[in-house]
């Protein structure tokens, strides 16, 4: 009985250090209009708080987040907290018409969460139409008090958050491609914390500079926010040990590049052990599309040495980056990621074992203005040859809540209607999807393996695929088409990469595992902005489990209505 009190005494104390620790953290987003110049030109962009990029959310594990969404901007508007697992809170998740109807003009929203479980770097932005090019920011989640990282404390800790710039309306881009049906107009630059850097016309004077001392070690949280490129990133003549990769730990390994996907996350621990002068950040495209267009420019900052020795007015050292097309150095890197023994618990047994192909497509229309892509089609993209539509009515979470009949149907397919040779020569009469608003239920606790297939349909191309609400285990990557026999026998069960966006390889695949923990409707898509617009997605409902803590929670009351 003695040994019992004692255990219990343990506990309740144990509890009590936890609350004590965990704080909760309230803040005030404006969406508004802000004028900015850029590359020469001033012009009205949306922000958060007069912000471009918006503010670093500062947070520790445990922490509750509180944030108070006004909209003061004239087009609808949501918030969506990358990579935040969202436990039974999935009203707070925030992609529009899938777990809320958006902000008005006019309206405003409370999002509540607690950070559960994860630690190191995401970011947030928003999913309405194409305003995350402009509407985004730094989510840093740092460990409980009285924890610590798993490496020795860095003196420095920056935000490197990548981005892409038109000179255009971002809104008007948007709608002229979804007018036309062809690709939209590529950027005008990409960016580094809001600036392009001085390999941009008018922009030296705007350029971000990082200042070290020699000696130090500097944590640089590199966040690609672009909306629909991957990029290449590294530092001049300095080293970059890879800790973390989307708010998980690795095993650290050293680089001198890395590969970001949009909305994929990469924490590096750079030392200033250099001669003391400037030296670029850069970073440019990776881009896989055969023929296909994209910004074919470099952005950079400055990593500047206090005390600069005789070369400091000379210009700053630029890194080789590689070629746009480099798919090996893409693929060495992801490669090298591993995970950590206490993220590894990969479930072994599957209850669901789906495979979904991912790619675009080409829809039939009648030559005109409307039909301007290739040979006179649109664009379209699809899982499993279904283009996914978003209901306008209510979000389907609502639906799913409420009962609501006639807003989705249950019978998105588990495999592919059609088997064909994915990587190949593909029959034109496969190319034109078919269109729908088809989600796929798992039950409560299921254990999840998805094996992602890219496709040649028009072309092939890496597709950086995010899971809303969860993180996974990536167990398996290769090229051409996956073949359960031989690929099976080769999945990496023991230290795999833990992430919530990963990018499946060009003319390839991968294979992701993740247990249905955390109930409610879930989107599943593309994270490059074109290809979730042509229909790259669909959802999960994940049901219910048993007691409060495997129950959704029930919709605030602010939740806006559509």
């Amino acid at each position: 009985m003695k040994t019992y009190i004692s255990c219990l005494i343990v506990v309740i104390l144990s509890l009590l250090s936890y609350f004590a620790n965990a704080e909760s953290h309230k803040h005030d987003f404006t969406v508004q209009q802000t004028r900015v110049t850029r590359l020469c030109r001033t012009k009205n962009i949306i922000t958060v708080n007069g912000q471009f990029p918006g503010p670093t959310l500062t947070v520790r594990n445990g922490d509750t987040v509180v944030v108070t969404v006004v909209n003061r901007a004239r087009y609808n508007v949501t918030i969506h907290w990358h990579g935040i697992r969202q436990m039974r809170t999935p009203w707070a998740d925030g992609p529009e018409y899938v777990t809320q109807c958006p902000i008005r003009p006019g309206g405003s929203y409370t999002y509540r969460f607690t950070i559960e479980n994860q630690e190191g770097t995401l970011w947030w932005h928003a999913h309405s139409k194409w305003l995350r090019a402009t509407v985004y920011g730094a989510l840093v989640i740092l460990p409980k008090q009285g924890s610590n990282f798993p490496f020795s404390l860095p003196q420095k800790d920056f935000p490197v958050i990548l981005g892409e710039w038109w000179n255009r309306d971002i809104i008007a881009v948007q709608r002229q491609a979804q007018f036309t049906g062809a690709a939209p107009n590529i950027s005008d630059a990409y960016t580094i914390n809001g600036q392009p850097g001085d390999l941009y016309r008018c922009s030296t004077q705007g350029t971000v500079k990082y200042s070290v001392n020699p000696g130090e070690s500097v944590l640089l949280r590199v966040i690609n926010a672009a909306l629909n490129q991957q990029l290449f990133f590294s530092v001049a003549n300095h080293m970059l040990t890879v800790v973390g990769i989307d708010a998980t730990y690795n095993k650290p390994f050293t680089t001198n590049v890395i590969m970001v996907g949009p909305g994929q996350t990469t924490n590096v621990i750079l030392t200033a052990n250099q001669s003391p002068r400037q030296y670029y950040m850069a970073a440019r495209a990776y881009a896989t599309v055969r023929n296909g267009q994209f910004d074919n420019t470099t952005t950079t900052a400055i990593l500047e040495y206090k005390n600069l020795n005789s070369g400091a007015n000379s210009r700053p050292l630029l890194p080789q980056l590689p070629a746009f097309n480099d798919t090996a150095t893409a693929t060495a890197f992801a490669n090298r990621l591993r995970g950590v023994p206490n993220n590894n618990r990969v479930p072994n047994q599957i209850d669901e074992n789906l495979f979904f192909t991912v790619g675009l497509g080409l829809v039939n229309c009648t030559r005109g203005p409307r039909c301007q892509g290739p040979n006179n089609t649109r664009f379209a993209a699809s899982m499993n040859n279904i283009s996914f539509v978003l209901p306008r009515r209510t979000s389907l979470l609502q639906a799913y809540y409420q009962k609501i009949p006639g807003i989705y149907t249950l019978d998105f397919p588990r495999v592919p209607p059609v088997q064909f040779d994915y990587t190949g020569n593909v029959s034109r009469g496969l190319w034109q999807p078919r269109f729908g608003t088809k989600l796929y239920k798992l039950k409560f606790g299921s254990n999840v393996q998805i094996v992602l297939q890219d496709t040649a349909i028009f072309s092939t191309e890496d597709h950086p695929i995010h899971l809303h609400g969860y993180h996974f285990w990536v167990v398996g990557q290769g090229f051409g088409n996956f073949n359960a026999q031989t690929d099976t026998a080769n999945f990496n069960l023991n230290d795999p990469p833990v992430r919530n966006t990963i990018d499946v390889p060009v003319g390839g695949w991968t294979v992701i595992r993740f247990v249905a923990d955390n109930p409610g409707v879930w989107l599943f898509h593309c994270h490059i902005d074109s290809h979730l617009a042509w229909g790259l997605g669909m959802a999960f409902i994940v049901e219910n489990g048993i007691g409060e803590k495997q129950t959704m929670e029930p919709p605030p009351p602010d939740l806006p209505q559509c």
